[in-house]
């Protein structure tokens, strides 16, 4: 499989399988990442690359000490779903 890519410029952890890139946007304001919205192209889906994507980005995150601010409702239920995201969501 692909690898994730922080594509700062972009603003956006990319996946790209077969000339299609998924994506999650994200924008960033001092020591918080606000997740806006995962795309995953229908050419790709169904591979679970959403879920990549989310937990690259959330990973992330937590390497560089950012808080999340999960917008994107994908987001949101991955890390309802994996709740040792939960600490990083920003109070």
């Amino acid at each position: 499989m692909s690898e994730v890519v922080n594509n700062e410029a972009g603003r956006r952890f990319e996946i790209t399988v077969g000339g299609h890139t998924g994506f999650l946007q994200y924008a960033k304001a001092g020591d918080r990442i606000n997740l806006l919205h995962t795309e995953v192209p229908k050419e790709l889906g169904g591979r679970g690359l959403g879920n990549v994507l989310a937990k690259a980005a959330l990973d992330d995150a937590r390497d560089t000490h950012l808080s999340v601010i999960p917008t994107c409702p994908f987001i949101k239920k991955f890390i309802e779903r994996n709740p040792e995201y939960a600490p990083l969501v920003a109070i």
